[in-house]
């Protein structure tokens, strides 16, 4: 039987078992397109409707995997991504970044790589220390007013 759980203090009813899907786009050796959507399908088959991607996983790849693989799927799947660590045309790190104006950007990429209009948890993924939480929490909650997502998260 599968167990769930509601998510935080969200509308958001999710498994209790998850899929991070990191390791499908970047970070430990060789991956498979094929194999990743394989995967995923299966994950849903067996019960798990809860994934967790960001968008500096593969500088967009694993979003854009997530979206192709759950085309057709999105009614059984809680998505959820994160924003703020920045990546170079080379993979390198940037830096932190929860400008706003840089969070309102991430998202809006974020829906286009998942080809979706709405992200189920969106969430930053390491605090900026140079913005204010207050300002970062603030520019997330207009994305949830402005239907781009769900539900947030900050910490």
């Amino acid at each position: 039987m599968k167990q769930t759980t509601t998510l935080g203090h969200s509308t958001l009813t999710v498994n209790r078992i998850g899929l991070g899907c990191m390791g499908m786009s970047e970070f430990y050796g060789s991956f498979n397109e094929q194999e990743s959507i394989n995967t995923l399908h299966k994950a849903i088959d067996l019960g798990v409707n809860f994934f967790d991607t960001a968008d500096m996983y593969g500088w967009g790849a694993n979003e854009r995997l997530l979206g192709k693989a759950f085309k057709g799927r999105w009614s059984e799947v809680i998505l959820a991504t994160k924003f703020a660590v920045m990546r170079g045309p080379k993979g390198e790190f940037l830096g932190l970044n929860g400008k706003p104006e840089y969070i309102r950007q991430a998202c809006e990429q974020s829906l286009q790589n998942l080809e979706v209009d709405t992200i189920d948890l969106y969430y930053m993924h390491r605090q900026d220390p140079k913005v204010e939480i207050e300002e970062i929490v603030g520019a997330m909650s207009d994305l949830v007013k402005h239907g781009k997502s769900k539900t947030l998260r900050h910490l």
